[in-house]
């Protein structure tokens, strides 16, 4: 008999409470939201659901994080923890404005243990500030998380990812405010490509994706694509639920064997988040055979 492969599986927030109510990044302006709040909150609403149905007709399981009033973004799950192997980290916030969703989160998680999807639960070090899968990106071609720090992130959580996880991190210092995270500068996609905006990073960090990355891999993502959010993509197998993607990047993804879903999410550009940021990936595994796997085990 062949074994039934399990669905993918999400954690998301439904958007009950959602809105730019502060600005922590240049792409939000509390007074226009507030000029129409009534009609800004009532299409986040359909652009919500309407990833949401995107994902269940693409064969995924979502899991809910119960909204609460007084902390907007928590729609945003990809910031909630890093999720690898069923182990859970929990992530810190650098703005204050976020940090009362931590302790949402960190329930949220507990109730996802006790009925057995998860099984450990753990907090950073005192100190270490991580803004979760946000700027903790897994890559499954090459068995490792890319870590974006300089905005909101620090470059030492990279030890504490390694140490829990036992994977490689690499670090890449972002540069730009726009791209205040990894997921919506760098995404790496199943069959090894890595989808990137240049402009996000510095050059060291550049130079780390070349290093890294053989250009036949490499597709770079341009203002037009970047300013939709194009790399804060979903991967479904070689289905890529994007909020918005130019002809040219589409036809460059086509050509590599991927089918190219947009949904529209304005509502939550006006946040700076997108398809990535309101999904949160449970049920990744690394591969086994890495050096600081097999120390890790040891």
């Amino acid at each position: 008999m062949i074994p039934i492969k399990p669905p993918a599986r999400f954690l998301m927030c439904r958007p009950e409470h959602f809105a730019v109510s502060y600005a922590i990044n240049p792409w939000m302006d509390p007074p226009a939201w507030a000029r129409d709040g009534s009609l800004h909150s009532a299409a986040a609403h359909r652009e919500w659901n309407a990833l949401y149905r995107t994902l269940l007709e693409h064969g995924a399981a979502v899991d809910l994080v119960p909204p609460a009033a007084g902390v907007p973004d928590l729609v945003f799950t990809a910031n909630a923890a890093v999720v690898l192997d069923r182990k859970v980290l929990l992530a810190r916030f650098r703005h204050p404005e976020r940090q009362a969703e931590e302790p949402h989160f960190e329930d949220a998680f507990n109730r996802l243990k006790a009925r057995g999807l998860v099984d450990t639960v753990r907090r950073l070090p005192d100190g270490v500030v991580l803004e979760g899968a946000g700027d903790c990106v897994f890559d499954h071609s090459r068995n490792m998380f890319w870590l974006g720090y300089g905005q909101r992130s620090d470059a030492a959580a990279q030890r504490a990812v390694e140490e829990v996880f036992g994977v490689e991190v690499t670090p890449l210092e972002l540069a730009d405010p726009r791209f205040y995270h990894m997921d919506t500068a760098l995404s790496p996609l199943p069959r090894g490509e890595v989808m990137y905006v240049p402009e996000a990073f510095t050059a060291a960090g550049l130079a780390t994706i070349r290093a890294r990355v053989p250009r036949s891999k490499r597709i770079e993502v341009g203002t037009a694509d970047a300013e939709k959010l194009a790399a804060n993509a979903v991967c479904l197998g070689d289905t890529l639920i994007m909020a918005g993607c130019g002809e040219r990047l589409r036809g460059t993804l086509q050509e590599r064997g991927y089918h190219v879903a947009t949904t529209p999410l304005r509502s939550f550009l006006k946040s700076g988040g997108a398809a990535f940021c309101l999904t949160l990936r449970l049920d990744r595994r690394s591969r086994p055979g890495t050096a600081i796997a097999q120390a890790a085990v040891a």
